[in-house]
């Protein structure tokens, strides 16, 4: 086999991004410093972008912060419950934060969750019932649930669909579980796990905002989702009003 194929394919890939900046320039009439501004965009971005729209570039982008606001979470979660990770097996909490991001991104099962993801592993991290290191499967079980309503996906391209109701309905998850981690307590009317602080010696809300953030990438996505589905629906109403044929291809 051809061991240089992919090489080419880079370079042909590459040949194919210029050529599009060459066109941009001509046909809009840039001037010379933007057809150059233009064209480092081009060659500077990666080539599968290329088969993405701004939505799928919006919703990728989205679902890396989200998950970079989750992991900053459970950082912050272990920090305020060292308890947690020493439950994980694992012999520092920074090897429970690398274990905990691989099976999310890799979609692998949680071993102390067993078979459970999303919302029942949701649920059941914030239970009485979970013994075992609560701060990663509370945050597996977020990060899952993520995952699983953007399609199983965290990258988007022209061929993928967001179903903007999922992506809605998991933002509010997000916010029903905030307020959860914020109020369970065990048997001994102690919280679960330690997260937002607000004391006589100081408070410590970073967790509500780091969580609002995430549910403010939701919401914004959803809102894109549904402008763009309801654009295709005018974009055939007017055509039927108008009496245009559709293009075929």
């Amino acid at each position: 086999m051809d061991r240089t194929f992919p090489f080419f394919r880079v370079r042909a890939r590459r040949r194919l991004l210029l050529l599009a900046a060459a066109l941009v320039f001509f046909a809009t009439g840039c001037t010379q410093q933007q057809g150059r501004d233009i064209a480092k965009q081009f060659t500077n971005g990666k080539p599968d972008e290329f088969f993405q729209t701004s939505v799928d570039r919006m919703a990728t982008l989205g679902m890396r912060d989200n998950l970079q606001s989750l992991y900053v979470l459970m950082s912050k979660l272990y920090l305020r419950n060292p308890s947690q990770w020493r439950q994980s097996g694992y012999p520092d909490a920074a090897s429970a934060e690398r274990e905990i991001r691989q099976a999310i991104e890799q979609r692998r099962p949680l071993p102390a969750l067993g078979e459970r993801r999303d919302l029942v592993a949701l649920s059941y991290s914030l239970s009485p019932e979970f013994q075992g290191d609560r701060v990663g499967a509370f945050i597996y079980a977020i990060g899952s649930m993520l995952v699983t309503a953007h399609g199983g996906r965290t990258e988007f391209y022209m061929t993928d669909s967001i179903n903007p109701q999922f992506v809605s309905n998991a933002a509010r998850n997000i916010e029903k579980a905030t307020w959860l981690l914020s109020k369970r307590q065990d048997a001994n009317g102690v919280l679960l796990l330690f997260s937002n602080e607000i004391s006589e010696e100081g408070s410590n809300l970073s967790f509500a905002v780091e969580f609002g953030k995430i549910v403010a990438r939701l919401d914004l996505l959803t809102q894109m989702l549904d402008e763009r589905y309801r654009r295709i629906g005018l974009n055939y109403a007017q055509s039927l009003l108008l009496m245009n044929f559709l293009p075929v291809q």
